[in-house]
């Protein structure tokens, strides 16, 4: 599990991504609903006017608005944009467990203690119909994601059903407590007992009934089953539980893949974004949003050649001529697991050889020689494999392994023969490449750049805990990404400069000027030599840039898939020219670029440059009280 974002606060008992903006609300047990930006870990509003719980919430697809319901016997429709409460829906008799607007219909469906399910028109805001039949507690109702009339209806007794608007279709699957279901190509309830049924519907019916049976049943948690889901991209199953856990599930071979546990905290819900791979869990003491493995695609350049993995194939881009080959598969038999996708990738040019590395048996590597006459034929060949931590070419047939259990650094050749050992001077959880026979090394607070022929330490630096290394094409300076900062060194690890940033920096690449180019999750930003940073762009998602050349920006995308941004590099490139003193290139930049604005002239003054501001000005009176 990657926890992206976590709260603190009451029970969550409702959970609702938007669609689009990066906000999920949570509706607690306190009565308070909570609209958070998970993006930048902050509260965005919050909504009082429930009286008691509030167990359920959800956002509208594509209004601004959101429903919730709760244990005041009330269904609400605000509007987050005017922060109030438009209206309250009457009729239920009992606690409403759930509530969800229809996608294209202005409906909105709620379940109920009343034993009843309603449907409402939210634009009337009258009930337009009234679904019972059931004998207890209706703990869910939800719609069906293609849209439509039907409904799903699951009811806490011993005779869930699958219910219409009109003709009852039911469903009895065997077991008590049934809390909460989605339909996909099975019917899989979430019970309150200490498994997860997995049933599934006949697609032939009758008049009055549907067919279903039980097809299997995933045992493991050892409290209640809170709720259950379907991943969106995914065979895999999963669910949360008042034991404490949140369990991950192989829905084609029915067993458990991994269990994630919080001490003190009871899961009572779980949400899936309706767009991105991110899920939400809501326990005693608040929530977290997470993702159950890495989106960031393995890839090295090399000059003008990108390798990268997607598909579970390793491709190789020419940026020149945009031309792509597949290269060959890299899938690996196993037990299935998360996170399996390689983590890093180093390439040699000169052998043409690749290593990737992953989290399979704790850390391990896969070395894969192509040959010359191999590209575009996506031919299979068996890989060297080996086990270490960190896996990095340090010469033209020569890579470097981290065993972390010796602190060692094994030195192999491309027949995967340990040709030397070096205890490394400090304890060591990942190398990285620093040119040939160096290695950068780090632990939690440092990084020390390591000769691996002559033993002896190059460089240290204290540093925040490095994640990624991105070295200037010259290799003479590098920097050093950690979750919120960026550090900027020369090649022997000397500090230049630190640059702090509030959202999680994603990467980066250096451009031909020598200005290091960086993404966080929704800006691609610069930053000079001096330390002074810019924004140039917003993004809507997140990507990994792989090249810049110019005005244009090579990147991947979550999915693998390549793309180019062209960007106004104006600011930077003036800002650079003045940091260099090239007054010609600034003031030719001044009279034929559309640079302008408060910010570059508040900078021009900031640094020391009020003459050249003078170029941005007219009026008399102000270019007077400059001068």
């Amino acid at each position: 599990m990657l926890t992206k974002f976590e709260t603190k606060s009451n029970r969550v008992k409702g959970l609702s991504f938007h669609r689009t903006r990066p906000w999920v609300l949570a509706s607690l047990h306190s009565g308070v609903i909570q609209l958070w930006d998970y993006r930048m870990g902050t509260l965005v509003d919050r909504f009082e006017e429930h009286e008691g719980p509030v167990r359920g919430v959800h956002f509208h697809p594509s209004q601004p608005l959101f429903v919730s319901g709760g244990d005041d016997y009330t269904v609400k429709v605000w509007n987050h944009r005017l922060r109030r409460c438009l209206f309250t829906l009457l009729g239920h008799l009992d606690y409403v467990r759930t509530v969800q607007f229809h996608r294209e219909s202005p409906w909105v469906v709620s379940a109920s203690d009343d034993q009843t399910v309603r449907i409402w028109n939210w634009q009337s805001r009258t009930c337009i119909s009234v679904l019972t039949g059931h004998n207890h507690y209706v703990m869910c109702a939800v719609l069906p994601p293609q849209g439509g009339p039907s409904g799903l209806r699951l009811a806490r007794s011993d005779d869930p059903r699958l219910g219409r608007r009109r003709a009852q279709e039911e469903v009895p699957l065997r077991g008590r407590g049934v809390r909460r279901a989605r339909r996909r190509r099975e019917v899989r309830p979430g019970g309150a007992r200490q498994g997860r049924q997995l049933g599934r519907v006949s697609p032939r019916a009758t008049s009055h009934h549907t067919k279903a049976w039980e097809v299997d049943t995933l045992r493991g948690h050892t409290n209640n089953v809170s709720c259950v889901l379907f991943h969106a991209k995914q065979d895999i199953i999963v669910s949360n539980s008042e034991d404490k856990s949140i369990r991950v599930w192989d829905a084609t071979k029915r067993t458990g893949i991994q269990t994630f546990r919080r001490e003190h905290d009871r899961f009572w819900i779980l949400a899936a974004h309706p767009e991105m791979n991110l899920l939400a869990a809501g326990h005693d003491s608040g929530m977290i949003v997470f993702k159950l493995e890495r989106e960031r695609p393995a890839f090295a350049v090399s000059g003008d050649a990108l390798f990268y993995t997607r598909d579970r194939f390793l491709r190789f881009y020419e940026f020149s001529t945009q031309r792509e080959t597949q290269l060959l598969p890299i899938r690996r038999p196993g037990s299935p697991s998360l996170n399996q996708s390689p983590r890093t990738l180093s390439y040699s040019p000169s052998e043409n050889a690749v290593l990737l590395c992953s989290d399979i048996d704790g850390g391990s590597y896969e070395l894969y020689c192509i040959s010359k006459d191999g590209y575009g034929r996506g031919d299979s060949q068996d890989a060297k494999r080996g086990v270490g931590a960190s896996a990095v070419f340090v010469a033209r047939n020569r890579f470097a392994v981290l065993d972390k259990s010796s602190n060692q650094v094994l030195l192999k050749n491309l027949k995967n023969e340990t040709v030397k050992k070096s205890a490394l001077p400090i304890a060591t959880d990942a190398i990285f490449y620093a040119g040939t026979g160096n290695l950068i090394c780090r632990s939690e607070d440092r990084v020390v750049l390591f000769d691996l022929q002559q033993r002896i330490v190059l460089g240290e630096l204290q540093t925040p805990f490095v994640k990624y290394v991105v070295w200037s094409c010259d290799m003479e300076s590098v920097a050093l990404l950690s979750k919120h900062a960026i550090i900027i060194a020369n090649k022997q690890l000397v500090h230049q400069c630190t640059l702090h940033e509030t959202i999680r920096v994603k990467s980066g690449a250096w451009d031909d000027n020598g200005v290091f180019i960086y993404t966080t999750l929704n800006h691609i930003k610069y930053c000079l030599p001096n330390g002074d940073s810019g924004i140039i762009k917003t993004l809507d998602v997140p990507i990994y840039m792989t090249k810049v050349s110019g005005n244009t920006i090579f990147c991947l995308d979550r999915d693998g898939k390549k793309q180019t941004i062209v960007i106004d590099a104006s600011e930077y490139i003036f800002k650079l020219s003045l940091l260099k003193k090239r007054y010609d290139h600034v003031m030719n930049m001044i009279k034929n670029s559309q640079l302008c604005g408060q910010a570059v002239i508040a900078y021009l003054q900031q640094k020391g440059f009020p003459e050249v501001a003078l170029n941005f000005v007219n009026d008399e009176r102000i270019r007077f009280n400059w001068l």
